[in-house]
């Protein structure tokens, strides 16, 4: 007798998604599938989408009225341009990244790991930012996997770029989140702390089986580290497939105008500031 193998739900679903911002259309019917376990790499020009693409899937920005769905781990994230509401446990589950660290300067490195941890706590210790001795021992562990264990005590904004990416990460990791969607995470760094950077996300993809997405202006990283790409275009699709079906050729049409030496990981410290708006931990 023939098993029945259950239909495995995406880890994110995005169908017929569209945004403008006035006359300009920013995102123009654009629809993927990205199953549990992928490490995806959302590449493009600049301008193309990618960053507005990631904070609809976290709900960051809705979407223009429509027939638009976004969901993740089976729950709609927003539908038809309006956002769903969603429990502390469900938000805790998909976990963000910011080019620029986003975490409280003036705060131990511990204590914003630990913040990680905020939405799955009672209320009322939250609101107090209360830790048991176990959630720190936790959140140790935590930034022992992204080898910064012996900074826990230091303020957060004595470190360098690529320690406080790390810190951030390590922030997710404490959170527990099954899909990690990271912006930019190393375009401001130096190439060292960039390629630190993506190889612990590769690892926490490979040893936990967590669903990563993150954008990346550099074309080789993407290559190096990730299994897919989905490459947007002027606000639309233009690749979705295997990375070794990104060729040199689809690159140069995707990039017009773009020596691809450019788009080679060669990351500068650029010191811009960030225009991202600030994901806030909330007990709501």
């Amino acid at each position: 007798m023939e098993s029945i193998v259950a239909p495995v739900t995406p880890a994110i679903r995005v169908e017929k998604l569209q945004k403008s911002f006035g006359q300009r259309r920013v995102l123009d019917d654009i629809s993927f599938l990205v199953y549990p376990g992928q490490m995806v790499a959302l590449i493009g020009p600049s301008g193309s989408g990618k960053s507005t693409l990631l904070r609809h899937l976290v709900g960051l920005t809705c979407a223009s009225r429509g027939g638009s769905l976004v969901a993740l781990l089976g729950r709609e994230i927003q539908k038809a341009g309006r956002m769903r509401r969603a429990r502390r446990q469900e938000r805790c589950r998909t976990g963000y990244i910011f080019q620029q660290f986003n975490l409280v300067g003036r705060l131990s490195v511990l204590t914003n790991v630990l913040a990680g941890n905020l939405g799955r706590m009672p209320r009322g210790r939250a609101l107090l930012g209360r830790f048991n001795q176990e959630e720190k021992a936790r959140a140790l562990r935590c930034l022992a996997r992204v080898g910064l264990e012996e900074l826990a005590g230091q303020r957060a904004n004595t470190l360098s770029g690529g320690q406080q990416q790390r810190v951030a990460i390590a922030r997710v990791l404490m959170q527990d989140a099954d899909v990690i969607l990271a912006d930019e995470p190393i375009a401001s760094l130096d190439p060292r702390s960039a390629r630190e950077v993506m190889e612990i996300l590769q690892r926490i993809h490979a040893e936990d089986g967590r669903t990563v997405v993150v954008t990346l202006h550099q074309v080789d990283v993407a290559r190096r580290y990730c299994q897919r790409a989905i490459a947007l275009k002027d606000g639309r699709m233009y690749f979705d497939g295997a990375i070794a079906e990104l060729t040199d050729e689809r690159l140069q049409d995707l990039y017009q105008n773009t020596d691809l030496d450019e788009l080679q990981d060669t990351s500068p410290q650029t010191g811009k500031a960030s225009r991202e708006p600030s994901l806030q931990y909330t007990t709501a």
